[in-house]
């Protein structure tokens, strides 16, 4: 499944324009923080040394009394096929309410005798027949069994079954429900999706089974290892079209209720899990490839997108990616069509359901004159994720959940190669650093991070399985994944898979599986190895974090710790492996070739390492490997002379990357923050995007800290000195903003140079953006901003403007017909600095008729990274939490996370743990993002304690004194 929100990487690179100019809102908010912090007077006093010891993220049920007070299915059945009939109602009863009708027949095998039988169904009113919810009838001659009782389970989701005598081991069985549910929109299970076209609204039936919904649907054995065939038939209205995971035969016309309606039966699915079931009963029109392929490809969209021609990217790229990956498993697709289709409302960025895969709009259509070059990067790497899993996961299934990081992890590091092959000129390999590694390394530094791979006995409800929906199961499954397939060679990594793939097909596995197969193909090639795979990996997957490596240059001595960004805090997740990795490093020095050096143990020697006086060594060469990299203070100090002389010497990556290390090391106390802050001097003569997107990022985390203090004001100056070079450089070569750059990056880099130029006020810069609005207002039907700019104008323009940008932006969402421009008009919303226009933008996200579901809780983040929004945002999430739970749709982990981000005050954290102890029993998937935020908090009150004073000194020396 794709990831449940992002900030497209135009919005991202725009997100400092909004703290411009805040300082006097900000003093008159400092009164509702007196009023605030007065409230809260009588809470403790925090201690700062050390973080609070945390409650486990996952901790172990006790055993249930009884079968059905459990949330594991006890595995006495299994199901062989069903034969399910679904008739969505797209017109509002007399209540008011979207209802859908049904039946199941599921047909089970009795694997051990057992007079108890337990089937998922949740929020569904099941018909009672005499006495019970259920027929059950015996198969093969088996006699009919004798039904005790019936009756729903609500807290676990199980209809509970009880009979009068076992069934016969063996024995064949079928079972036969008829239901009735809700098509809410709540964006779970079968649910509702509305859109309106030429005026008129419709409503579209459709699903999201991932990860425990399809119980929502029909009754069913919903867990993953319960693989089945099913038979899908759809009862719909004669104007719309009926689609699911297998081909169908021509609509039956057919009479129910007095209403013409239409019957479309599907083909058998091959065997596979009911989360990856889908159905859509649609208005959408759709393009197909040429008859000639031997897969049927369609896109399918609102008929108007189809029209404008926004589904042709996804068609073209569907077979590039297609091709790629039946080469790179060795494995033809497995299905005979790939339906893929945009829906107005939708949760995840997209979801694999075997042959219908379901996206967001934003992940599918692309509009060339409307969508920018990040919207077009997001589509592609969104199809070639979901396109991974129709083998990897969907053929091959992880048996349970606790190793979903098998599925995500891998179809995160796969999407960037089919990309590379479709899209052979965007360097995608190497965007993998900033989009995923460098982002999973930020939260894996956390005391409050998790393994990838969990104990199953750990992860056993709902909320447990839902809250493993994150960057450490998606970006770190890809970092480390693609750091095995460095050392073992992705040709050999690609041999491992195929034979993985053949022997467990239309089957589940567990993450030793594949071990044992990548270990076959590197014995095969005879690549030499410190030890097993399963040796090596198990040390990356089964305990949390990752290691600092340090190399002392001087003395050839090599070192790794469990890299922490607070080294106070207290790990409360064992490890049995005492936090040591078997670690692949990658050195080059002047010079010098790329070497490979395996540290096994805490420490080890490598007397090649050692370098003269005027020399230099960089390790994690293009950051090959899931870790950090320190060195002793003299390579630190001929590492930033060269970058200052000479910085092409050193590979673009690992420009980046002595970046990232540095300041993370400073944040972990390890190296001086101003040691940090000077990798970025040679900046005024850089121009590649890599170096400047992760300098960005990191100053960021500063804006953040002292946005609300006297480092503001030296900060900005500095970053304004260094960005203008950059700034003219993209003026020059875009004859002053009349082309856009051709490289890929480039673009990313022009969209960095104006969104850092006009935060600092670089001359010229908001007067360009400004001016570039007003043209638009006065002129609304003809938006002559560029596609790849619009994001940063947009907000530096509302940023400056007042109620008329704003409600002009307004205007223009609402009529916006194109996602990928709603979204940027969106983001622009949230950078005003009017207090009341982000309070009302507030009260608008939750209300569906102006925003979204899908799109309220990261337009609440939005609002939340303006410095105005964020006490806005926090106070409003306080007074809604509850009704925020039960909206639907939130992402409530990635919620706490931007809205905290800023915090580190003690007032901030007695506030947030306040909120901990008012809401303990309503957390649900925001309760590992909750823990980590106190850890953040913590850690940000330490860093700005201790760096506050020598970062105000840093940056007005270096802003008062020549170069």
């Amino acid at each position: 499944m794709g990831k449940g929100y992002f900030l497209s990487k135009p919005l991202a690179l725009a997100g400092i324009v909004a703290a411009v100019g805040a300082a006097a809102t900000i003093i008159a908010l400092s009164v509702v923080y007196s009023k605030e912090k007065a409230k809260n007077k009588h809470l403790p006093v925090v201690a700062t040394e050390r973080i609070d010891s945390f409650v486990p993220v996952y901790t172990t049920p006790s055993t249930p009394k009884e079968p059905w007070q459990g949330h594991r299915l006890p595995g006495n059945v299994k199901p062989i096929n069903y034969h399910v009939t679904l008739w969505p109602r797209l017109e509002p009863n007399s209540d008011g309410l979207y209802i859908f009708t049904g039946n199941c027949t599921v047909i089970f095998k009795c694997i051990t005798a057992t007079d108890l039988i337990l089937i998922h169904s949740n929020k569904l009113n099941l018909k009672k027949f005499g006495d019970h919810h259920v027929k059950l009838t015996g198969l093969n001659g088996a006699p009919n069994p004798s039904i005790k009782t019936t009756w729903l389970e609500p807290p676990t989701t199980f209809l509970v079954i009880q009979l009068n005598s076992p069934l016969k081991a063996g024995g064949t069985y079928e079972l036969f429900t008829d239901f009735d549910g809700e098509l809410s929109n709540d964006m779970g299970g079968f649910y509702r999706s509305e859109y309106e076209e030429n005026g008129v609204k419709k409503v579209v039936a459709t699903t999201q089974m991932q990860p425990t919904d399809a119980r929502k649907a029909f009754p069913c054995f919903d867990e993953p290892v319960m693989k089945a065939v099913f038979h899908i038939t759809l009862i719909h209205p004669p104007n719309t079209v009926a689609l699911s995971n297998s081909l169908s035969s021509d609509p039956e016309s057919i009479k129910v209720e007095g209403q013409d309606l239409l019957k479309t039966s599907f083909d058998p699915t091959e065997i596979m899990s009911p989360y990856l079931l889908a159905f859509v009963v649609c208005e959408f029109a759709f393009i197909k490839a040429p008859k000639d392929e031997d897969v049927l490809v369609r896109i399918w969209a609102r008929k108007k997108a189809i029209e404008e021609g926004q589904g042709n990217y996804a068609l073209e790229k569907t077979g590039s990616v297609l091709a790629f990956l039946e080469n790179y498993y060795n494995s033809s697709y497995p299905l005979k069509k790939s339906d893929q289709i945009a829906l107005p409302d939708f949760s995840a960025g997209a979801m694999e359901n075997w042959g219908l895969i379901t996206y967001k709009e934003t992940s599918l259509l692309y509009n060339p004159k409307m969508s920018s070059n990040g919207d077009k990067e997001e589509v592609a790497k969104v199809i070639s994720h979901e396109l991974a899993h129709m083998w990897f996961g969907n053929l091959v299934t992880m048996k349970w959940w606790n190793d979903l990081w098998l599925n995500e992890g891998f179809a995160t590091y796969v999407s960037y190669l089919g990309v590379d092959y479709a899209e052979p000129t965007w360097t995608m390999k190497d965007l993998i650093i900033p989009n995923e590694i460098l982002n999973a390394m930020a939260v894996d530094a956390m005391a409050s991070s998790h393994p990838l791979s969990a104990r199953e006995e750990d992860i056993m409800r709902p909320e447990q399985i839902s809250q493993l929906f994150d960057s450490i199961t998606y970006s770190k499954g890809a970092a480390v994944l693609r750091m095995l397939s460095y050392f073992i060679t992705e040709e050999v990594f690609s041999k491992g898979l195929h034979t993985y793939l053949e022997e467990f097909k239309f089957s589940t596995t567990v993450y030793q599986d594949l071990w044992k197969h990548l270990q076959m193909a590197v014995h095969e090639a005879g690549i030499q190895l410190p030890d097993t795979i399963e040796v090596i990996m198990n040390r990356w997957i089964l305990q949390m974090g990752f290691p600092v490596v340090t190399i002392n240059t001087q003395t050839g001595q090599i070192s790794q710790e469990h890299f922490l960004l607070d080294p106070e805090s207290v790990v409360e997740t064992p490890s049995e492996f005492n936090y040591e990795w078997i670690v692949p490093v990658t050195w080059m020095k002047t010079g010098g070739d790329e070497q490979m050096y395996w540290l096994v143990d805490k420490e080890g020697t490598n007397t090649n390492m050692k370098i003269g006086s005027n020399e230099w060594l960089v390790a994690n060469i293009n950051m090959k490997g899931f870790f950090r990299v320190n060195y002793d203070s003299q390579n630190w100090e001929n590492l930033i002379a060269k970058l200052d002389s000479d910085h092409k010497d050193i590979p673009v990556i690992n420009r980046a990357q002595i970046i990232d290390d540095a300041f993370n090391l400073a944040r972990a106390k390890i190296v001086n923050t101003t040691l940090a802050l000077r990798t970025t001097q040679f900046l005024d003569k850089e121009v590649e995007y890599m170096p400047w997107e992760i300098a960005s990022r990191n100053l960021n985390y500063f804006t953040l800290m002292f946005d609300r203090s006297e480092v503001y004001g030296p900060m900005t100056a500095y970053i304004k000195k260094q960005v203008t070079p950059l700034f003219n450089y993209f003026k020059n070569i875009t004859d002053t903003w009349k082309k856009i750059p051709e490289r890929h990056t480039d673009q990313y880099n022009q969209v960095n140079a104006i969104s850092m130029a006009c935060s600092s006020g670089v001359e010229g810069c908001q007067e360009l953006v400004t001016g570039w609005f007003r043209e638009w207002m006065a002129n609304p039907v003809n938006n002559q901003i560029h596609p790849n700019l619009r994001s940063t104008v947009y907000c530096s323009a509302l940023a400056a403007g007042t109620m008329e940008e704003w409600d002009f932006a307004w205007t223009m969402y609402r009529n916006a017909t194109v996602a990928s421009e709603a979204e940027k008009l969106m983001w622009a919303l949230s950078c005003t600095k009017e207090p009341w226009l982000l309070n009302k933008y507030l009260q608008y996200c939750l209300d569906p008729e102006k925003i979204r579901k899908q799109d309220a809780a990261s337009n609440i983040v939005n609002i939340a990274n303006n410095p105005i929004g964020q006490p806005l945002v926090w106070d409003f999430v306080r007074s809604n939490w509850k009704h925020m739970i039960n909206y639907g749709a939130f992402s409530l982990g990635g919620l706490i996370n931007g809205v905290t981000k800023r915090f580190s005050s003690e007032f901030e954290y007695k506030q947030l743990l306040q909120f901990k102890e008012e809401n303990e029993a309503q957390l649900g998937s925001a309760t590992m993002a909750v823990q980590q935020a106190l850890e953040r908090t913590q850690t940000n009150m330490k860093w700005v304690n201790l760096n506050k004073k020598p970062v105000l000194d840093w940056f007005i020396s270096e802003t008062t004194s020549p170069k």
